[in-house]
């Protein structure tokens, strides 16, 4: 009797055992199924990517504003953010090249893909957020007014721009020219197509006001002492400058928010923006 309950035990953990096996085959055999059925993600493609391997990293620029872009006689590009992009570039083990562009054609030479980022003093709007990504913010700058330095104290406020007396002149296509339309309705607006020689006219008497960016109107101060910023450390308008990057494209993003912060973080950045500015 023993010896058959023995036998019978035996027999009955061998059948558990063997049932084990095989359910765990199936179960192992349709995960294995599931699994292989189930699409799996990609590498995720960037155009971090194209740079690398084309080896060149493009940057759209309108080389007709000092100090962030401007195209010399000879047509090369110098300024604060052609300097900067070279390093990104450098960075990337890649050659920076320039796309010249306007402020007028800017976002659509962009989202056509003429270029892998934007730069040259580009403002932070909502309009171009619709369209592109933006980089970290790269200078905080508003905008102030530039005057013969005999009519600062004539045009401290914007109820002093905004009269039929004031010529006010602005450059097409841009933040400047948004402005003067928004807030200078009631003043004589010229839109001039040459931002280099703008400034000029205000000089020779053929307009009294220009409204741009601070950091401008304190670098043409400089190259033109007969002309003097209003308040520039006051400015009329809040705004932030920052680079143009694709759309929904998180990877290169990342890599050139991480690259700025390290720049601004060790002073490569404020040692570029120095050399233009001061």
């Amino acid at each position: 009797m023993t010896v058959m309950k023995t036998a019978a035990r035996a027999a009955f953990m061998a059948g558990t055992a063997l049932a084990v096996t095989l359910a765990t085959g199936i179960a192992t055999a349709t995960l294995a199924q599931a699994q292989s059925a189930t699409p799996q993600p990609s590498a995720v493609h960037s155009r971090l990517d194209d740079i690398m391997k084309s080896g060149t990293l493009r940057a759209c620029a309108t080389g007709d504003y000092k100090p962030y872009s401007f195209r010399r006689p000879d047509g090369q590009f110098e300024g604060i953010d052609v300097d900067l992009v070279a390093s990104l570039a450098k960075s990337l083990g890649v050659k920076p090249v320039i796309v010249p562009t306007t402020w007028k054609a800017l976002m659509d030479d962009f989202t056509a893909g003429k270029c892998d980022i934007a730069v040259g003093g580009v403002s932070v709007t909502l309009d171009r957020a619709a369209r592109a990504y933006y980089s970290k913010v790269v200078m905080i700058d508003g905008k102030s007014p530039i005057v013969r330095c005999a009519d600062v104290a004539k045009y401290q406020t914007l109820a002093d721009l905004n009269k039929p007396s004031t010529r006010a002149i602005a450059n097409p296509g841009g933040t400047n020219e948004r402005f003067a339309r928004q807030y200078l309705p009631n003043a004589t607006l010229t839109i001039y197509p040459d931002n280099v020689t703008i400034f000029q006219q205000i000089a020779d008497g053929k307009a009294d006001v220009m409204v741009t960016d601070s950091s401008e109107t304190l670098l043409q101060h400089k190259l033109n002492p007969a002309l003097c910023p209003v308040n520039p450390d006051k400015p009329l308008q809040f705004g932030e400058k920052a680079y143009l990057l694709p759309r929904g494209d998180d990877v290169f993003k990342h890599y050139v928010d991480q690259w700025l912060n390290l720049a601004q973080k060790t002073g490569e950045y404020q040692a570029v923006v120095d050399k233009w500015l001061k």
